[in-house]
């Protein structure tokens, strides 16, 4: 039987598969803007799941867990803090890659989402080891492992879907993919049901 991996081991281990990304995207330059666009559709489907799994599982065991007033607190910060990325990754979307600009606002996302990890580490995880027994902390393990593995069957599924309707791109007059003008409002919202 594969040993059970606790609820903190999984989201540290998420921690620093984006903290990995985020350098590459940071150390990526204007010249490689394919690889950019990799890497942040990486950075996407990472950050939506992790954030997703918090928000439904651990983040409201954990507010029940805790009794204290700084403990909830740091609860409601980390709402905030997803919001603020959840602001800053689809400009950043939207933000030609050969650009300085896109530099800038990944730089950004990276010191946005290395804050937050750095305070989940060091205060929240924390006192939620002391919060909860072992055993609590391994099925929470296990139910956010599968809720992240049917969040990657669903985004595999949406991206699958969306690689077809690629290869049926129409142009309009001017030459101008329609495919695209049309999908750009769609992946904004869905960021939005991501984390509901």
């Amino acid at each position: 039987m594969p040993t059970r991996t606790d609820a903190i081991s999984l989201l540290k281990a998420d921690h620093e598969k984006v903290r990995g990304l985020l350098s590459q995207l940071e150390k990526s330059t204007e010249r490689g803007a394919a690889k950019r666009e990799t890497l942040l559709a990486q950075i996407e489907m990472e950050l939506t799941i992790h954030t997703t799994i918090e928000e439904e599982i651990f983040y409201p065991a954990y507010r029940e867990a805790v009794s204290k007033k700084e403990d909830r607190k740091l609860y409601q910060e980390a709402i905030e803090e997803h919001h603020v990325v959840d602001m800053v990754l689809p400009e950043l979307k939207q933000t030609d890659p050969a650009s300085e600009v896109f530099s800038a606002k990944s730089k950004v996302l990276k010191e946005l989402v290395e804050h937050h990890a750095e305070e989940e580490e060091k205060e929240m995880f924390k006192r939620a080891r002391k919060a909860f027994e072992t055993e609590e902390l391994k099925e929470l393990g296990e139910r956010m492992q599968a809720r992240k593995e049917e969040l990657m069957e669903e985004m595999d599924g949406a991206a699958a879907s969306r690689g077809k309707s690629r290869r049926g791109r129409q142009t309009d007059a001017n030459g101008m993919d329609k495919q695209a003008a049309r999908s750009g409002s769609r992946s904004s919202g869905r960021e939005q049901t991501a984390h509901h």
